[in-house]
């Protein structure tokens, strides 16, 4: 008996492993997969793969436990059919009417979702009690739609998991949770990207397919329903059976590989995710390696010529009050300009403009997403484990970019071409003195394209200009920090503006439009009374991949800088490693500003610049000084590679690529400088000493 009443996990769950094997085999031969595999581990990585599959399953199938064990027909005799009836009905109205039920608590869609749920339970329990002799067909339909909704579940996340890796060359993690979140956005940046209906048509028509195999093979099961002792025996199993796949995934997920791609594809993504949705912040102190607070902070600020967290910055120069534009470019990866190596002319505005500009050739980004980015260049300070600050709850009242100009009389904005509440850029901004120019700032006449991530970059020049003649009437000198959008996927943009087609939606395509944008901008700003007066920086957020053979690969974070002012900054290579977090510092000592700090960036044209970089994804931190890279990670473990610049044609300066070398043994003084900062600035934000 027992045989034969699992016959349909067994028959989902052989469905459910050869789905996740072949998309395995799919990651090991992906062109983003640049790691090599020798045959044992292969052997290997599909082997743990397969136990993650197994106990990953046994707990996904509560639900369909839990159908089976409620399946009875004694339920529908007198009265207890009848009572169960009244009791649903009684739920249903309780949420349909109460103002504030415990469902609506929660908010969002919970409360209708229980209404539907409940809903479609009443209906079906309705006609199995008044219409017995067609109860066997409708269980058997009920029967088929959850063999149907597990077997396209299935399915679907394996689509989901390919494209999600196709995009950053990992399974899930906190970026997967944001498209969770954002539903509107990444909805919209789906249908907008790839063939949606035909997709969801072989999806669901497979589904179908593998649901009649099943129900066909395993119906009969239905006809001879288990007895309470039988069920009790059936479900003590299931429950054993969880308990063991819980307690073997906490040992399987922690299995961790020197090949990061390994690590990765031998993963199941599920488990990832849940992670990721429950760790939206990692504590430092928990699960990193730490030394005595007091000396962290020492080392730490030892690289200041005052070692505080507060310090005066003074200048000898009077402070010149310029306009000063932040223009950070979406995915905007170093590789893409011509100066770099790219030889398919896709940035010739920024290439031309870089030999006019104050350009750092050697700068890395802090992270690998566009709120990282946004952190760097408003708060200055090394990334922090888990999601940007701009994510977190306590992201308010900080000492920003924007509050060192606001002291010096400034008007300050953010403006940006799409919703800013996206990634709770609106909540950061706001919460931080910024004013806000997104897309609900736009009339219709003003849009000329849009698509899901927001309008198109030229009409936000245009607005941007609107703003900025606005803002010199008032007498007063501005900060506008731009975020621009159209390099993002779907690549789509205008008709007949760059020799791309915008319905190609190619990722060149979005970098050729946005360096077109960019030149569109200039061209208005030429015209403008303000422009002379006006410093512009012009920086990207992050690459456009952060996928490698090593946690953090270099060149993948790597990225164009320069800071250009007609008349102003004279033309210069500024060849010295530096981090994003040390952009608006070294801009604030151009201006000669006289204030009072807490960035934790330093102006790289002072003599006690110490040159080094950090990049971070939301659990590797990273520290990059000296030829080599430090990295820790959960739990306290700590590894080192020595950075060597692989041979190429172009110059050292412009040269990204590194080969990144694991040292057995360690320069201790980098790790504890590495310790230091990222200890130092975690205990910082969680005692808001980086607040105004």
């Amino acid at each position: 008996m027992i045989t034969q009443k699992i016959k349909p996990f067994l028959y989902l769950g052989i469905f459910y492993l050869i789905v996740s094997l072949v998309i395995r085999l799919v990651f090991l031969f992906h062109p983003i997969t640049t790691a090599s595999f020798g045959f044992f581990e292969i052997i290997k990585v599909l082997s743990i793969g397969i136990i993650n599959d197994i106990f990953v399953f046994t707990i996904a199938s509560v639900f369909l436990a839990l159908y089976f064990l409620f399946l009875s027909n004694s339920k529908y005799d007198k009265p207890y059919g009848h009572i169960i009836l009244g009791i649903l009905v009684l739920i249903f109205l309780y949420i349909l009417v109460i103002p504030n039920n415990i469902f609506k608590q929660y908010g969002g869609s919970i409360a209708e979702i229980a209404l539907a749920f409940i809903g479609l339970k009443i209906l079906f329990f309705g006609l199995m009690l008044f219409l017995p002799g067609k109860r066997i067909q409708i269980r058997n339909v009920l029967y088929f739609i959850i063999l149907f909704l597990y077997s396209v579940i299935i399915i679907f996340n394996a689509v989901s998991e390919y494209f999600f890796y196709n995009e950053f060359g990992l399974r899930y993690n906190f970026i997967a949770v944001d498209y969770l979140i954002y539903t509107n956005e990444v909805i919209g940046n789906i249908m907008e990207s790839y063939p949606v209906v035909p997709l969801f048509l072989s999806i669901f028509a497979v589904g179908l397919a593998i649901t009649f195999f099943i129900y066909k093979k395993t119906r009969k099961e239905l006809l001879d329903l288990p007895n309470l002792k039988q069920k009790f025996i059936l479900l003590g199993s299931f429950i054993l059976l969880v308990a063991v796949s819980l307690f073997g995934l906490s040992f399987t997920t922690k299995i961790t590989s020197p090949n990061v791609f390994a690590e990765e594809i031998e993963a199941n993504g599920l488990p990832k995710f849940y992670w990721a949705f429950t760790h939206n912040e990692l504590d430092y102190f928990q699960f990193y390696p730490k030394i005595d607070q007091k000396l962290a902070e020492k080392n730490f600020l030892s690289e200041f010529s005052t070692p505080a967290l507060t310090r005066n910055i003074t200048s000898e120069q009077p402070e010149l009050k310029k306009n000063v534009v932040l223009i950070s470019i979406e995915s905007l990866s170093a590789d893409f300009m011509e100066h770099y190596g790219n030889t398919k002319k896709l940035t010739p505005f920024l290439d031309s403009l870089a030999d006019k500009s104050m350009m750092f050739t050697n700068l890395y980004a802090t992270g690998n997403r566009t709120v990282r980015g946004l952190e760097a260049l408003t708060l200055c300070i090394p990334p922090t484990a888990g999601e940007s600050i701009i994510k977190r709850e306590n992201n308010k009242n900080k000492f920003t970019t924007g509050s060192v100009f606001k002291s010096k009389g400034y008007d300050v904005k953010f403006l940006y071409g799409g919703y800013s509440y996206f990634d709770n850029m609106q909540d950061f901004f706001a919460g931080n003195g910024y004013g806000i120019v997104d897309r609900d700032n736009f009339k219709p006449e003003e849009i000329s394209f849009a698509n899901v991530w927001g309008v198109a970059d030229e009409d936000m020049a245009k607005k941007a200009i609107q703003v900025m003649n606005a803002e010199s009437k008032s007498g007063k000198p501005f900060f506008n920090h731009w975020m621009t959008v159209s390099n993002h996927r779907p690549f789509t943009y205008p008709e007949g503006r760059i020799d791309i087609p915008g319905n190609a939606k190619s990722r060149e395509g979005g970098v050729k439009y946005t360096d077109y944008s960019l030149r569109k901008f200039f061209e208005m700003a030429k015209k403008q009374d303000w422009y002379k007066n006006t410093v512009f920086v012009i920086i990207a957020d992050h690459c456009a991949s952060s996928a490698g053979d090593t946690e953090l690969p270099m060149d993948k974070y790597k990225i164009p800088a320069m800071v250009y002012s007609e008349g102003f900054i004279q033309p210069q290579k500024f060849d010295k490693l530096m981090s994003q977090i040390d952009v608006m510092p070294t801009v604030f000592g151009l201006l000669n500003f006289n204030y009072q700090s807490k960035f934790l960036g330093q102006d790289v044209l002072k003599s006690e610049f110490q040159p080094k970089a950090y990049i971070a994804t939301y659990q590797d931190l990273g520290f990059v000084k000296d030829d080599h890279l430090t990295i820790i990670s959960p739990v306290r473990i700590i590894r080192q590679y020595s950075l060597k610049q692989k041979p190429g044609k172009l110059s050292p300066q412009f040269n990204i690529y590194y080969d990144e070398n694991i040292l057995k043994d360690h320069n201790q003084k980098l790790v504890d400088e590495t310790i230091s900062a990222y200890q130092s600035t975690s205990y910082w934000l969680k005692n808001n000493q980086l607040n105004r």
